[in-house]
């Protein structure tokens, strides 16, 4: 097939198009990032697999392609959608094509509202390492499938297994037909927790195989299951976490009488773990295979990435960016220091706007005394938004509760002021560029 993806430089869509490519189909792509950085390093991965780039005003299309697929960050009338209707190309959103793609193969769901990138990739890697010869799609990039070929998001085996992160987002989550499915957690996202609560429910009518599901979970406990199997830490369950050690760095525990070793930080992730260790014990591997892999796994990109760590200062980056990413993370930092600036870019307007009253509380809630919040502004990626809410409007209700907040509008001035803080966490989603500020508050402190 020849394909064009419209918005190709997003996680989800990068991961596809490399998916496809591997797999030896043609594919053309453009995203707005591209056209005004020929440098970005998507860019040049993505050419690297002779994946054609074309600016984004629709000259890169014609009838000679059996499909164009775009992002759901393409507005209706971008240029690219009018010409592939004028021309008569068929159309499909990228989560409708993956959805598509997906009844081709033994399918692995991993939906959440939190964690399912990291707990998908993980899959992947601890199936790899199994020698289950797994493919894979997913919005994060694993640390360990990165190449000078590979993003880190997609992986293509010889089997018919694929693992991918079902993401709720537009709704084609109900589309989904996989064998298998895992339910991390249900909190308020893209949508009200009820709605997305009736799509799990719809993705678990429609699994064959295996439901695994979070015991400890309110939202998900009042999902009506067909048959499921559970994870837990603090209740009852067929894969109970035991004897658990919660260090800065890892988390060591026991299942069953059998040892584990995760080297990513936090409880959010030993619930991602633990999710991981019932499918595969489900689907017939013994705990003690199992945990001899997850050791080796290394994470993903933008998940506590730690940037300077010298026993003095800290710098850490993260995609946190819904509340309850936003208050797993800071509940697992603290652990780790007493005194931090946090800095949080509000990844849209959308977003911030339907969550603005949770992210307030989770700051006030999770701020101490000892800490600050700087605020960037609002992520703005492009396209036609109403843009009736700033950060100033989160900083004031924070600040009202009694915490230290401020916004500031220019990146320059913040690593102007790196030096009143020793420990820096730099979080938010969909902005590229955050890692690479990370990395220059970390250059800022290590040199002072």
């Amino acid at each position: 097939m020849k394909i064009f993806f419209s918005g190709i430089g997003g996680s989800g869509m990068s991961a596809i198009a490399s998916f496809m490519a591997d797999k030896g189909h043609i594919v053309v792509g453009s995203d707005r990032s591209f056209d005004s950085n020929t440098s970005h390093p998507v860019y040049r991965l993505l050419r690297s697999k002779n994946i054609t780039i074309v600016p984004q005003d629709g000259s890169g299309l014609d009838r000679s392609f059996d499909l164009a697929v775009f992002s759901t960050a393409v507005e209706p009338d971008q240029p690219e959608v009018v010409k592939a209707r004028n021309k008569g190309i068929p159309i499909e959103t990228r989560p409708a094509y993956l959805a598509r793609l997906t009844t081709g193969f033994r399918t692995v769901a991993v939906a959440g509202t939190s964690g399912k990138s990291t707990t998908a990739g993980m899959l992947a890697f601890l199936m790899q390492r199994l020698r289950m010869r797994p493919n894979f799609m997913g919005g994060g990039r694993v640390k360990q499938f990165i190449t000078g070929h590979n993003a880190g998001n997609a992986i293509t085996g010889d089997s018919d297994l694929l693992v991918i992160e079902a993401c709720e987002s537009d709704g084609t989550i109900v589309n989904y037909k996989p064998e298998h499915t895992i339910l991390l957690n249900l909190q308020l996202d893209h949508h009200p927790v009820e709605q997305t609560s009736a799509m799990f429910e719809t993705l678990c009518e429609n699994t064959s195989g295996v439901i695994v599901s979070n015991a400890d979970d309110t939202n998900l406990g009042k999902i009506q299951f067909r048959k499921a199997v559970f994870f837990s830490i603090d209740g009852y369950s067929d894969y109970r976490a035991e004897s658990i050690d919660l260090q800065p760095f890892r988390t060591v525990f026991s299942i069953k009488g059998t040892r584990f070793n995760l080297f990513i930080p936090g409880q959010y992730n030993l619930y991602n773990a633990l999710a991981c260790i019932a499918l595969l014990k489900e689907l017939g591997f013994q705990y003690e295979d199992i945990a001899g892999v997850l050791g080796e796994f290394t994470g993903l990109e933008r998940r506590f990435d730690i940037y300077l760590d010298d026993g003095k200062r800290l710098v850490i980056d993260d995609y946190a960016h819904n509340p309850h990413k936003l208050r797993s993370f800071m509940q697992t930092i603290q652990k780790v220091r007493d005194r931090i600036c946090y800095i949080f870019q509000p990844h849209g307007y959308a977003p911030t706007r339907m969550m603005k009253e949770e992210y307030i509380e989770t700051f006030a809630e999770n701020l101490r005394s000892s800490d600050h919040l700087i605020l960037l502004p609002v992520f703005y990626a492009g396209g036609t938004v109403s843009k009736d809410i700033s950060s100033e409007d989160l900083a004031d209700g924070i600040r009202a509760l009694g915490k230290s907040v401020e916004v500031i509008g220019n990146r320059e001035l913040v690593l102007g002021r790196s030096g009143e803080w020793e420990n820096y966490a730099v979080l938010g989603a969909r902005d590229e560029t955050l890692a690479g500020f990370a990395r220059c508050i970390a250059r800022k402190l290590a040199e002072s």
